[in-house]
């Protein structure tokens, strides 16, 4: 059945929210203010037609606007674009009980992503369809930096070598990066090895294993040259690192001894090394082992002593933070059981990076309902088009 409807708003996944018999419906493509015309299913909407058309509608840049599900929001005016993307900080963190808003909102997206993922077949590459489990044969995908120009030829000629698979880019500084997962049981990384010497890339690894090796892949941070660790986290644009780097330094300040927790890499801790001392956890053993070899041969740092640990299933507890400041960058699931133990502590600032609004949102009513007031909330866009945001905040008390 199809309707002539107005879109009432946007949901908090970029679908446009239409009300039919006072039941909600979520269609893609759709904007505020727009009479469109739908088909639904339950509360799944699809767009037919556009009546009338919003005046914050512009033409998105990707051909495959609209059939791929990589990117939602496109079709969204800079004016739109920016108010949806700053309420997916601040309505989780109303719905949390804390009234705050963002006070800066940093456009870094920069050249594109550095980061991608491709689905791989025999005969195709790309993401996933819309609102859908098939696969989307792309050329080219034109949110990503222009050295993964060739990610989905590379992803065809692995998918064409040993069948259905995913395979993960990252442009380091000294070339891209491949690491070939979720192939099917029996295939053999082997086979990868001649075909890698023929492509242009520096490493390729196969469920976590380097089959072949031009030179290591690098990146700088700060002062120092890290080598990247097979599967270890990177910010998903350079420019998103800088940025949010550059918050965390000059929020941390002239700290006599600094942690940072869920480090990674480094790309805070070797930057406040340029300072501070620094007692830097994770539970990535490689990514520890790289950050400090890269301390080691940075020029002009001061001591960051790392630990392996779990600080999910063994956070740092309350009587151990003698820290000054405490630098925290969870995964999406959030810092819950660390933040617990540093609301019962008595450190005084805390500067926290979160990549999913509504974890950092649950963990910040737990400082602030413990003494801390937030502030110098930021939305860092390096997912542009998606709607997924990374968020900065500083808590004192």
């Amino acid at each position: 059945m199809t309707h002539t409807i107005t879109i009432s708003s946007l949901g908090h996944k970029g679908e446009g929210i239409a009300l039919i018999e006072d039941k909600r419906v979520f269609v893609p493509l759709a904007l505020p203010g727009e009479t469109v015309v739908i088909s639904a299913e339950g509360e799944r909407g699809t767009l037919i037609d556009i009546v009338e058309p919003s005046p914050e509608r512009v033409e998105p840049f990707c051909p495959y606007f609209g059939a791929c599900g990589g990117c939602q929001i496109q079709h969204l005016g800079p004016e739109l674009y920016r108010a949806f993307t700053i309420g997916l900080v601040e309505n989780p963190l109303r719905q949390a009980g804390l009234d705050a808003s963002v006070s800066r909102f940093i456009d870094a997206a920069g050249a594109g992503r550095r980061r991608a993922t491709l689905h791989a077949r025999k005969d195709a590459a790309g993401y996933m369809r819309l609102r859908s489990h098939d696969l989307l044969d792309i050329e080219a995908c034109p949110i990503l930096v222009p050295a993964l120009a060739r990610a989905p030829d590379i992803a065809r000629a692995i998918g064409g070598a040993i069948g259905d698979c995913d395979v993960s880019f990252t442009a380091s500084d000294a070339g891209i990066d491949v690491a070939v997962r979720n192939a099917r049981k029996g295939i053999k990384g082997e086979k990868l090895i001649a075909l890698a010497a023929r492509l242009p890339v520096t490493r390729l690894s196969f469920d976590g294993q380097m089959m072949f090796q031009r030179q290591t892949p690098n990146i700088t941070m700060g002062r120092a040259q890290v080598e990247i660790p097979i599967g270890s986290f990177l910010q998903a644009t350079a420019q998103a690192e800088a940025a949010l780097a550059d918050y965390v330094v000059t929020a941390v300040g002239k700290a006599k001894l600094v942690a940072d927790l869920f480090c990674g890499m480094g790309p805070f801790a070797l930057r406040l090394a340029e300072k501070s001392p620094v007692f830097a956890v994770d539970s990535d053993k490689a990514a520890l082992q790289a950050m400090d070899k890269a301390a080691r041969h940075a020029k002009g740092l001061k001591a960051i002593t790392s630990r392996a640990r779990d600080l999910f299933r063994d956070p740092m507890t309350q009587f151990e933070f003698n820290f000054d400041v405490v630098v925290l960058d969870p995964p999406r699931a959030g810092a819950l059981a660390q933040v617990r133990e540093i609301a019962l502590s008595k450190v005084r600032k805390v500067v926290m990076i979160a990549c999913d609004p509504a974890s950092f949102a649950r963990d910040a009513a737990i400082l602030v309902k413990a003494g801390f007031a937030m502030r110098d909330l930021v939305a860092v866009d390096q997912f542009a088009f998606s709607t997924h945001i990374e968020v900065a905040a500083t808590f004192e008390r």
